[in-house]
């Protein structure tokens, strides 16, 4: 069984708002900021998945916030992916201060485009065991 994968990332200042805290739409940079860092280590990059004619796309993505952030805090940001059987797969991320604390869930619906007919691929887990060179880091 592999560890969920997670990546640490420590708040800026410039990434408040006016009412002192992480703005929102912070919270998606780093749950992307995770899953880019994810593919990488597991050796599925964008030009890999562009050799195939695929790149990826989200489709929904929920945050749940738990709590604040503010500039100096530290959280480590996991990303879990449960592939399915169709052209979707989802994503789980959580994002927990390195005090332990929940601060956020980001889920997400992603898939695969296919870039000449810009429709989603079938069975997207395929493609990814194609390129990647850890694939078990992404539940494959």
């Amino acid at each position: 069984m592999v560890e969920r994968f997670s990546q640490r990332v420590s708040v800026r200042a410039y990434e408040l708002d006016s009412n002192g805290h992480v703005n929102g739409v912070v919270y998606l940079q780093y749950a992307e900021h995770s899953r880019w860092e994810l593919m990488r280590a597991a050796g599925a990059d964008l030009a890999r998945l562009g050799e195939l004619g695929v790149g990826p796309v989200f489709l929904e993505t929920v945050i749940r916030y738990h709590t604040e952030l503010f500039y100096g805090d530290t959280v480590d940001v996991s990303c879990e992916i449960v592939w399915g059987t169709g052209k979707t797969f989802r994503v789980a991320q959580r994002l927990v201060r390195t005090d332990g604390e929940l601060v956020a869930e980001v889920d997400s619906v992603g898939g695969l485009l296919d870039l000449q007919t810009r429709k989603l691929v079938d069975r997207p887990a395929e493609r990814y065991r194609m390129v990647a060179t850890a694939p078990e880091l992404l539940g494959l």
